[in-house]
């Protein structure tokens, strides 16, 4: 059984050392889980479309989901207090002490310079997870037309999400009557 500290120093390290919070600190988690085999690969894919589904914070979505799974209630907690502790900590620390910089054009340059990197931490580890769950064609073409209308049509998501769950479930209960 995995210990609740390891859970919290696992999620804390991820807060810690992730910049751009939300969808950055994904491949992360998935990499610290997946390595450690406390989450296999296959299975990541399902807890982040459930922390996507849910109402609040994708990161800490996330690591409610994971916490859950590997020590229910009690790993939920450790996961999320982990996950929150740091940043929580350096935006205090940035508000007390540095808020007086933000218009300083060094500080502006350093945060427009972080920007790049933080779209590749997202990209990057979003193609590979769908590299893994798309196997079919229709699998891809189903990826791609929510990429689609989510970037040029500006659909929200949760519409994808209720018409995708809406047309699977009448094709599972069509194949269930004809079956």
């Amino acid at each position: 059984m995995i210990s609740l500290w390891k859970i919290f120093f696992v999620f804390a390290k991820v807060g810690a050392f992730t910049i751009g919070g939300g969808y950055a600190m994904v491949p992360i988690i998935r990499e610290e889980l997946c390595s450690r085999g406390w989450i296999d690969s296959k299975e990541f894919p399902d807890i982040l479309a459930i922390a996507q589904s849910a109402p609040g914070l994708l990161a800490v979505n996330t690591s409610i989901f994971a916490g859950y799974r590997l020590r229910g209630w009690a790993g939920a907690a450790a996961a999320t207090i982990g996950s929150c502790a740091a940043p929580f900590l350096m935006i205090l620390a940035i508000a007390m002490f540095f808020s007086g910089y933000s218009d300083n054009e060094i500080v502006i340059k350093i945060f427009k310079g972080i920007r790049p990197a933080v779209v590749a931490l997202i990209a990057v580890p979003m193609i590979k997870m769908a590299r893994e769950c798309n196997h079919k064609w229709h699998d891809w073409l189903l990826t791609i037309a929510a990429l689609l209308l989510v970037v040029f049509l500006k659909v929200s998501p949760i519409y994808i999400l209720l018409v995708t769950i809406i047309l699977f479930l009448s094709y599972y209960l069509y194949k269930e009557r004809k079956g």
